[in-house]
């Protein structure tokens, strides 16, 4: 017995690190990734930026020391706050500057998956006033109504008070709560967007103009634009691919099709508040228009 010595090390009881390595970090990260997502998604409302979002919030974690956090979700929660706050005060501030001249009218394409369990948690009606919202209004609506995020947390993001960031949620919440809810009219609907195209096709503005709500939110993969007159400034210099559109339903939603040798190239979805067109989601990347249910009308 007494020549008994323990051993210096014991390979047969797994160590965890002392510092995270990459892979064990990437793995807590990857656990927390659906929540991060849907977070940025209802702050941007693009799966897209969603993703970019995301992928922001893991290049900071991976030159944070990780070692030091103590809830990694309530970190990353706050990184993907932040990183969303930027992106929306970027696109307010790019909102009064028109569409390029040959740029279609701009929308976002999140993904029928992304847009099913958007719709099924805050629905259509609240997406559309989430886009009248400011950047930190949206925000602390968001984390805290939606996420269950505290106050304290949410006021270090907008970098103002506790009772500031209360006060920025109560604004948001009235504003929701007054929203109109969308006509769900499709024959109603199929008139507007028919009248929309057919401005479109004239390259007539003042028509555009009456069949768009005055704050329309106009979104695609690369640009936003907001208001009536930006969005139908844009969208006349649709008109050089007008004859190849066509009326359809994307994925159930009342919208328009590019029809290019017999398959949709790109499409067009609107949401209606009342008889006005309230946002336009543009589709362009093929990947994305291929997994699209389309059907021509």
């Amino acid at each position: 017995m007494g020549d008994f010595e323990f051993p210096r090390q014991f390979p047969q009881f797994p160590q965890f690190p002392r510092r995270q390595d990459g892979e064990f970090l990437a793995a807590r990260f990857e656990s927390h990734r659906p929540r991060l997502h849907a977070v940025a998604h209802r702050m941007l409302g693009s799966a897209a930026e969603a993703d970019d979002a995301v992928q922001e919030a893991w290049f900071r974690l991976s030159r944070a020391d990780a070692d030091k956090v103590e809830n990694l979700g309530g970190w990353l929660t706050t990184v993907v706050g932040r990183v969303c706050l930027d992106m929306l005060r970027s696109r307010k501030s790019r909102a009064e500057e028109p569409l390029d001249a040959g740029t279609p009218v701009p929308a976002t394409a999140p993904g029928p998956e992304q847009d099913a369990l958007l719709a099924d948690s805050v629905g259509v009606a609240l997406l559309v006033v989430l886009e009248t919202l400011t950047p930190a209004e949206r925000l602390a609506f968001v984390l805290h109504d939606l996420f269950a995020v505290p106050f304290e947390e949410i006021a270090s993001v907008v970098g103002r008070t506790p009772t500031a960031a209360r006060q920025l949620a109560s604004r948001a919440r009235r504003r929701v709560q007054g929203a109109p809810t969308p006509d769900a009219d499709l024959v109603r609907q199929r008139a507007v967007a028919d009248a929309f195209l057919a401005a479109v096709r004239e390259g007539d503005f003042d028509a555009l103009v009456k069949v768009l709500d005055p704050d329309v939110v106009a979104r695609s993969e690369g640009a936003v634009t907001a208001g009536a007159a930006a969005v139908a400034t844009g969208a006349t210099s649709f008109a050089r691919f007008a004859a190849l559109a066509r009326p359809a339903l994307v994925d159930g939603a009342t919208g328009i099709a590019l029809i290019v040798d017999g398959r949709p190239e790109r499409t067009l979805t609107f949401t209606f508040v009342g008889d006005r067109i309230a946002v336009i989601d543009i589709v362009t990347e093929p990947e994305k228009v291929a997994l699209l249910d389309v059907r021509l009308v």
